[in-house]
């Protein structure tokens, strides 16, 4: 099963200097935070904010090719997590038939952010990634490996700024 998600928030980690998306459930149930690049998180505000700039970046470009193509993203899900790697697909539609691209889920989101097309979260992924989950194990049991558990834990969808970088 798939959960649809809305982006509730981006922040900056203060201890990595890495960026967060925090995806949310829509009925409010569960959050997952997900780490990505800077450039990323860069075009996932611009379009958030509705910025333009006066060449396209990547995602824009990538955007301009697929609509010049007459293809548009149907979706995208965040469908796995293994080794504490997300990963995602796009679903993509064109005039005769459907295809699906792999894609790191930060990608997957600029271009969905693009299209206005919704994002889902597996089920799988849910029960992994979840912060704040009482079944949960440590499977780094250093003193960094608790630090990055317990901070996990308290991420609070509220100590998020609200699309700020």
């Amino acid at each position: 099963m798939r959960h649809k998600v809305i982006i509730a928030g981006m922040a900056m980690d203060s201890d990595s200097n890495t960026p967060i998306i925090l995806l949310k459930t829509e009925d409010g149930d569960q959050t997952i935070p997900i780490w990505i690049g800077l450039l990323e998180a860069t075009a996932i505000a611009s379009a958030l904010q509705a910025i333009s700039f006066d060449r396209p970046m990547t995602h824009d470009l990538f955007r301009n090719f697929l609509q010049q193509m007459d293809v548009r993203v149907d979706r995208v899900d965040i469908c796995d997590l293994r080794e504490n790697t997300f990963y995602a697909e796009i679903h993509l539609v064109k005039k005769d038939g459907v295809f699906t691209m792999d894609a790191r889920p930060s990608d997957a989101i600029a271009l969905a952010l693009r299209f206005d097309a919704p994002i889902f979260v597996d089920d799988r992924v849910m029960a992994q990634a979840g912060p704040g989950k009482t079944d949960g194990q440590i499977v780094d049991d250093s003193e960094e490996g608790k630090k990055w558990a317990e901070y996990l834990e308290s991420l609070d969808p509220e100590d998020f700024g609200k699309y700020t970088i």
